[in-house]
């Protein structure tokens, strides 16, 4: 009786290993097969408004994977209407996310209509209802932190952040939004 239960046990302990290890291999496996994962938040068109510094203003943007699945794109537009003080503008930017080879830590390069670049590292948080970007600091400029945050199904509220140049953890809010995604066509 006593070897009967050993080998039983032994069996369900390996069961149970084995269905750990294949657990585990899959969860790998699908990192592999979409490196994109901790960023699906994200992925889709969007649409949306907010306010801040700049006004109040409506956009958009898209997050779509390219290059065969490489990187990733965004592309942003903000439409400001004109007050008293200045006449309507619009802003345009480009973002490419991209994983780098030696680290595998995902980074993003920013490009907008006013002549900015910023490099971030881009980190997900571990339940995947955010996603953050992080420009590197800079002695001598601003520091940059941009923060999507699930809102709900298919809705995000997102956060730009400016430190200034000496104080790169001082981050004042200076522009807040909302979006929606909108249905696949």
């Amino acid at each position: 009786m006593y070897v009967r239960n050993c080998l039983y046990w032994r069996a369900v302990i390996a069961a149970l290993l084995v269905t750990a290890w294949s657990g585990a291999a899959m969860a790998v496996d699908l990192v592999q097969k979409d490196p994109w994962a901790p960023l699906s938040l994200l992925l889709g068109e969007w649409e949306g408004e907010g306010a801040g510094k700049p006004g109040q203003g409506i956009g958009g943007f898209t997050f779509s994977p390219d290059l065969q699945g490489k990187v990733l794109i965004r592309k942003n537009y903000a439409e400001y209407p004109s007050t008293k003080d200045r006449p309507a503008f619009r802003h345009d930017d480009l973002m490419v996310v991209y994983k780098e080879d030696a680290s595998n830590r995902i980074r993003a390069i920013y490009f907008d209509s006013e002549n900015h670049i910023i490099n971030y590292s881009v980190a997900s948080s571990e339940d995947r209802n955010s996603v953050e970007f992080l420009s590197d600091p800079d002695p001598t400029g601003p520091r940059y932190r941009l923060t999507y945050r699930s809102a709900g199904p298919d809705k995000l509220s997102i956060k730009f952040e400016i430190a200034p140049a000496g104080k790169p953890d001082a981050f004042a809010t200076y522009i807040e939004a909302t979006c929606r995604r909108k249905p696949k066509k």
